[in-house]
């Protein structure tokens, strides 16, 4: 399973999240605590918001903790709102095409998790994408195809939950003609650049972890797949079957499921 973590608030370099801590996300990347494997070296991915809507993204398929050019980038990048992936594959390749975070106009989101036996109904997936979208498509992985289902019906003006409800329950109901069983399982955070939202949801008992913690003297949120210092005894473990939604320094909780 892959590890993510994201940041909104008063702007901060990005290697305090991804770097710096001691259980950053580059840690993360080698020593995973509570996830299927504790090595996620399938690639990575950066997506921040600064001057213009649309986020700015830096994808490569080196393991985190080896790519010197994500260490710069994170130590001069300073932003408001960003979010940061670290790929462990559940069967597609290792591309930077498959790397997190996506991104289409104004929007970002990242992973964790998969929909059961998506290889074998791949195509059938693609063709749920719309015409406006599948030119977007570029790699081969069951996220992008969320990620884009959700956008389109953003698109339609459905509101961002609700759309990742449609998205996840057309792929469910794929999932347990053609699939397997877990059917779902997803940690997730997506952004239009003003607001932050984190889901998590199983079908089974196993649903990703997922935390957030305000930090005061950052001002601001960070939403992560694991705590970023043990040491600190703050941070609220988002149950599953819930969305977060962070705006400002208000956090705003409602019940998650797909729409079947």
């Amino acid at each position: 399973m892959c590890r993510w973590a994201a940041y909104l608030g008063a702007p901060i370099f990005v290697e305090e999240v991804v770097v710096h801590p001691a259980h950053s996300l580059i840690h993360q990347s080698q020593g995973a605590e509570e996830a299927k494997t504790a090595i996620n070296a399938d690639g990575f991915g950066l997506a921040w918001y600064d001057h213009l809507p649309k986020p700015g993204l830096y994808r490569d398929v080196l393991p985190a903790w080896s790519d010197p050019n994500l260490r710069a980038i994170a130590e001069q990048v300073r932003s408001r709102l960003f979010l940061a992936h670290v790929r462990a594959s559940t069967g597609s390749a290792t591309s930077r095409n498959n790397c997190h975070p996506f991104t289409h106009g104004c929007w970002s989101f990242m992973h964790n998790g998969q929909v059961g036996g998506f290889e074998r109904f791949r195509k059938h997936a693609d063709m749920l994408i719309p015409d406006s979208h599948y030119s977007v498509r570029r790699g081969a992985t069951d996220s992008e195809v969320l990620f884009l289902l959700m956008h389109a019906e953003i698109e339609r003006g459905t509101e961002p939950v609700a759309a990742l409800a449609h998205a996840t329950g057309a792929l469910v109901d794929l999932s347990r003609v053609h699939g397997a069983a877990p059917h779902l399982r997803l940690s997730a955070a997506f952004s239009n650049g003003k607001t932050l939202w984190a889901a998590r949801y199983a079908t089974d008992k196993h649903a990703p972890s997922v935390y957030y913690r305000w930090s005061e003297s950052r001002q601001g949120w960070a939403v992560v797949s694991e705590p970023l210092e043990q040491t600190e005894g703050d941070w609220t473990e988002l149950a599953p079957g819930h969305v977060a939604q962070f705006h400002g320094a208000e956090v705003e909780l409602q019940l998650f499921a797909p729409t079947v």
